[in-house]
Order: C-alpha cells, then sequence, then structure tokens
C-alpha cells in the first residue's frame, strides 16, 4: 500500500482543499484552501517516524507558511499600499510553486520524500497556486521574469545531479517555466500542459517506485537484470524532456505555435534553449543503458514477462505522440 489507511481522510482533505481554492469566487477562500492543503501534506510526509521525514516536512511547512505570509501582508496592505498588493501575491505563489528566483527549496524538499508524496508535490500542490496567478495575467514583467529564469535555473541545475528526485525536481522547476508562459495564452492551454505533465511524470515516478530507484546506481543495477529496462527507461526519459514523436512533445508543440502566433519570440527562445539542456543531462543519463544494451539477453522471454503492467502501460503512455499524426492520414 502507497499509503497508510489512516492516511486516506488526509488525502481526502487534501484533494478538497485544491477544490476549495479552485471554486471559491473570493481570495479568502483561496486562501482557505491553500492553508488546508498545506496541512494536509504535513501528515503524509510524516507516515514513518523517521529523522529525514521530519526534517523535509519541516522545510516544507516553514516554506509554505512563509508564502501564506505574503498572502496575509498583502491584505493588510490594501488600505494605504495598494499597488503592492499584486507583486506580494505573485512572490508569494511562486514562492509555493517553486518557481524561479523562489526555487531554491524545491530540490531539497524532493530530495527528503518517498516516490509518492513526491508525486503529489509534483501534480495536485501546484494546481491550487497556478489557478490563483493565472489571475494576474495583466503583471506580465514578474511572471514572465520567473518563467525565463525557471527555464534557466531547471536546465542548468540538474547537470552533474545524479539523484532522481533532484533531477525530477530541476525538470519539474524547467516545465514551471513552460506553464508560466502558457497563463498569458488561454487558462486552456496551461490546464493541457499541467495535465501532460502530471501523466507523465506518473509514468516514471510508478517505475522509480516499483523498483525503488532514488540514484543512478540503482538503474544501472536494474537494466543488468532485466535488459527492457534499457528500451523503457529512454523512452519515458525522452518524452519528459519533449523529443518528438514522443507524447511529451505534445503540449511543447502546442505552446510554440501559441507562443510565435502571439509574438513572444524572446522567450520561446530561452524555453527551447532550456529544452535543448534538459535532453542532455537526460541523455547523459541515459547513454549507459543505449550502449551496454546486450542483444543475446532479448532471446529470453521471460524477462518481459517479469515486468509489471503498469510499467507496461507507462510506456504506452509515452508512445501516444508517435500515433498522433494516423488520424490526419485518412
Amino acid at each position: 500500500m502507497i499509503f497508510p489507511f489512516s492516511s486516506f481522510l488526509f488525502l481526502f482533505t487534501l484533494s478538497l482543499g485544491s477544490l476549495l481554492t479552485v471554486s471559491s469566487s473570493s481570495w479568502f477562500g483561496m486562501w482557505i484552501g491553500l492553508e488546508l492543503n498545506l496541512l494536509s501534506f504535513i501528515p503524509l510526509i510524516l507516515t514513518k517516524n523517521d529523522p529525514l521525514y521530519s526534517e523535509t516536512a519541516l522545510k516544507y511547512f516553514l516554506i509554505q507558511a512563509l508564502g501564506s505570509t505574503f498572502i496575509i501582508m498583502s491584505s493588510c496592505l490594501y488600505l494605504s499600499f495598494s499597488f503592492t498588493i499584486s507583486p506580494l501575491i505573485i512572490m508569494a505563489l511562486l514562492l509555493k510553486l517553486g518557481a524561479a528566483p523562489f526555487h531554491f527549496w524545491f530540490p531539497h524538499v524532493m530530495e527528503g520524500l518517498s516516490w509518492p508524496q513526491a508525486y503529489i508535490l509534483l501534480s495536485i500542490q501546484k494546481l491550487a497556486p497556478m489557478y490563483m496567478l493565472s489571475h494576474f495575467y495583466s503583471h506580465s514583467f514578474m511572471i514572465m521574469f520567473s518563467a525565463v529564469l525557471s527555464a534557466l535555473m531547471g536546465a542548468l541545475g540538474g547537470l552533474n545531479v545524479l539523484s532522481l528526485r533532484k533531477i525530477m525536481a530541476f525538470s519539474s522547476i524547467n516545465h514551471m517555466s513552460w506553464m508560466l508562459i502558457a497563463i498569458f495564452i488561454s487558462d486552456f492551454m496551461w490546464l493541457t500542459y499541467f495535465t501532460f505533465y502530471i501523466l507523465i511524470s506518473l509514468s516514471i515516478i510508478v517505475f522509480f517506485n516499483s523498483f525503488h530507484s532514488y540514484y543512478f546506481s540503482d538503474l544501472l543495477n536494474l537494466s543488468y537484470s532485466n535488459p527492457y529496462f534499457s528500451l523503457l527507461l529512454p523512452l519515458n526519459f525522452l518524452s519528459l524532456g519533449g523529443l518528438p514523436p514522443f507524447t511529451g512533445f505534445i503540449p511543447k508543440w502546442f505552446m510554440i505555435q501559441n507562443m510565435l502566433m502571439n509574438e513572444m519570440f524572446f522567450p520561446l527562445l530561452f524555453l527551447i534553449l532550456s529544452a535543448l539542456i534538459t535532453l542532455f543531462y537526460y541523455l547523459r543519463i541515459l547513454m549507459p543503458f543505449i550502449l551496454f544494451i546486450n542483444p543475446v539477453l532479448f532471446t529470453n522471454s521471460k524477462s518481459f514477462s517479469l515486468l509489471p503492467s503498469t510499467i507496461i502501460l507507462s510506456f504506452l503512455l509515452n508512445i501516444i505522440g508517435i500515433l498522433l499524426p494516423i488520424p490526419f492520414l485518412f
């Protein structure tokens, strides 16, 4: 079981907090949803009596409490300094999202989580702040600056990193830049990109969690025991990096088209360059799997039967992009 039975209540309130933020018509209701979301995630981190989990929960609580303090401070300054409200709330939401230049806490918190907890942090915990941030599309400079900086920090931060959780954290920061730019286009655009991102991240995290892989050396040991890992894992990573024709390229393709139509040439240049850097360190990780494939081992059909069905489903999810042009041929 991923979480103990006693944690199901907190999973319910966690989802309820995000739903409350999305469905609320007032900023106070949105803030209540954020706090409910925060207080529900802390017990999910503390599922084991481990000092590492306690330290991670404390780090996460302090950072999120600081973001909530900025939101409350902006409401206190409403009457006297109304021009400071929007910048403070944007800073608070960027801090809660882990977007640059407030990304410093995100890789460290990810490093102290298990894979199911890390997936919640990468997916559900980003929905409510992103929805609130979409109301500030008129403040283009701060969000655009954060998007460009997130693209650079997410790409450069993943170089020379061998921890898989930190790699997923920097990848999330890089993908956050695309979603921040998508806010300027439409709500449908950033929701589409967010949906693709959480599905592709799920396919990779299911793979890592099934075999308890947390570092690059763990993956190398798996590749020797089952040669099919040498094929499945590179395809999943290349899809996350947005390499065509895999599924991860579909939202980036839509984004590139919309950014060209809206004449966002300058941020598009940084986003594409950062995507190339992320593909570089994905390939750096995957080269040993590709180079050390033993063709003789593939004649043993028993090795394929050992693959869990979830791994096969994740592989099929990431090759949907290959089948995408087929309906247009008829």
